[in-house]
């Protein structure tokens, strides 16, 4: 079983490659963005607690996010294994989805960092922001995220690198030469 968590700043291209992996290696999608986002469309009471959140750029609280996506995995369950983006954020949930997986009999095989510059994540944002109508794709809260990210979740990287698991991606090119590299460290497991 191969289970993959794809890491990288917002706009770092988690999304485009892990439909790539998705097709290639035939993983299940897990992605807790498009989770949340799926549940503030409801307008739900836990959709308007999750849209407090996003639309300043925060982070969804642990506890919510965990026990969403622990529901989704005993649902999907896929013998190939799953890819993780978007998640884990903060270091708290690298080590429950560790101890989630564990209570699974799975692990994580791979943690791919997906490298971009500051300027280029904000160029990307800012442009997917005009095609996708997504409240969060303008600069202050691009800004916003950017900073969340450096401040809470670049530690992850830090976990994974002690697991074994981190891998360096340079994610600057295009989608197909970023994605062989993928495949690369993907294949050398």
């Amino acid at each position: 079983m191969l289970n993959v968590v794809i890491f990288g700043a917002p706009g770092s291209g988690k999304g485009t490659q892990s439909a790539f992996i998705v097709e290639k290696y035939g993983l299940e999608h897990l992605s807790t963005g498009d989770l949340l986002r799926a549940e503030q469309k409801t307008q739900s009471d836990l959709g308007k607690l999750i849209e407090s959140y996003t639309s300043q750029g925060n982070l969804v609280p642990d506890d919510l996010i965990i026990s969403m996506l622990a529901k989704v995995l005993d649902t999907k369950m896929n013998k190939k294994g799953y890819i993780f983006d978007g998640f884990p954020r903060t270091t708290a949930q690298a080590e429950a989805l560790k101890v989630m997986l564990a209570e699974r009999d799975m692990k994580v095989s791979v943690m791919l960092d997906l490298n971009v510059t500051e300027e280029e994540l904000i160029t990307r944002l800012l442009n997917r922001g005009k095609t996708s109508g997504r409240s969060d794709d303008h600069f202050e809260t691009i800004q916003k995220r950017i900073q969340v990210y450096h401040s809470q979740t670049a530690p992850v990287k830090d976990f994974y690198k002690k697991e074994g698991l981190a891998t360096d991606i340079e994610g600057l090119g295009t989608m197909d030469e970023i994605f062989a590299r993928i495949t690369k460290a993907i294949d050398a497991l």
